[in-house]
């Protein structure tokens, strides 16, 4: 389910009251492939509900450059929303997912092993950071490279 903010806030309360482990996740998910599929079913592996933070085109093109993202923000929270391991869809505009875990609180916050621990926003604001091994040659950059030289 794609939801604002302000809604997730008051399912999440909901479901903690409830006593459900809450599992956190979040990046651009341009060109979903196979990495971001593993990623996403480890994370739900972990708890009993997937929330994905997904970033804004405005704040993809900040990070990744006017160029991307490849797809609309709409389209990919389609494509997450699909998927049977992501319960929430929820998009933020900031570089960070900072303000997000902030008022989520989730339990566990998930990330690729490409990042260190300390990196990983989140850390040491959530009681557990856990991060995934990455699926060696699946990357969105790469894909882009490889479609670019297909020319």
């Amino acid at each position: 389910m794609i939801v604002s903010l302000k809604k997730l806030k008051k399912v999440v309360k909901i479901l903690k009251q409830q006593g459900k482990k809450i599992v956190f996740t979040n990046g651009c998910f341009d060109i979903i492939h196979k990495g971001h599929i593993v990623l996403l079913k480890k994370a739900k592996k972990l708890g009993d509900i997937l929330i994905v933070g997904l970033n804004t085109d405005s704040s993809i093109k900040r990070i990744k450059g006017k160029d991307r993202p490849v797809n609309p923000q709409n389209v990919r929270a389609e494509i997450l929303d699909s998927i049977k391991y992501v319960d929430y869809v929820v998009l933020f505009d900031e570089d960070t997912p900072y303000k997000l875990i902030s008022e989520l609180k989730p339990d566990i916050v998930v990330k690729g092993k490409d990042y260190k621990l300390k990196e990983v926003v989140g850390w040491g604001i959530v009681p557990k950071v856990v991060r995934v091994d990455l699926v060696e040659g699946f990357s969105t950059t790469g894909l882009i490279k490889k479609i670019k030289n297909m020319k």
